[in-house]
């Protein structure tokens, strides 16, 4: 079974109803099938709730569309002092952000596809499959 790692620009896109969220609500529709996984990191998470708040949602607000993203199929997966070894030596090896880095390692650890937008994963090569959600 495929499995997904969504970083906060693809968890983000979806909540905002973003156009580039189409593939992110395939891979959703596939996971309900459980056709695949989808995993994500919870500090990850907690980025998207931060996104809310800083694009001017209040708290209250931004907690109900945090709280819309429980029916999802999306494992969530909790930071390991393993995963955040990992973690660190890619941001320093890529020069990435932190948090982005927590996205990357858990791809790593599961063979699984990275979906995102971001385009500083660029700086990882070929580490692991992305599922590019724009091109830009």
């Amino acid at each position: 079974m495929r499995t997904y790692v969504l970083d906060a620009s693809a968890l983000f896109a979806l909540l905002e109803g973003k156009p580039e969220a189409t593939k992110v609500k395939e891979l959703v529709k596939e996971a309900i099938r459980q056709h695949c996984r989808i995993l994500m990191s919870t500090l990850n998470y907690g980025e998207v709730y931060g996104l809310l708040l800083r694009r001017g949602k209040s708290q209250e607000r931004a907690l109900q569309v945090m709280s819309a993203i429980g029916p999802l199929p999306v494992e969530l997966q909790d930071v390991t002092r393993q995963r955040s070894f990992r973690a660190a030596e890619l941001k320093v090896n890529y020069k990435l952000y932190y948090v982005d880095a927590f996205a990357a390692a858990l791809a790593i650890e599961n063979k699984a596809t990275l979906v995102t937008s971001d385009s500083d994963f660029r700086k990882l090569g070929h580490k692991f499959p992305i599922l590019w959600l724009k091109t830009s």
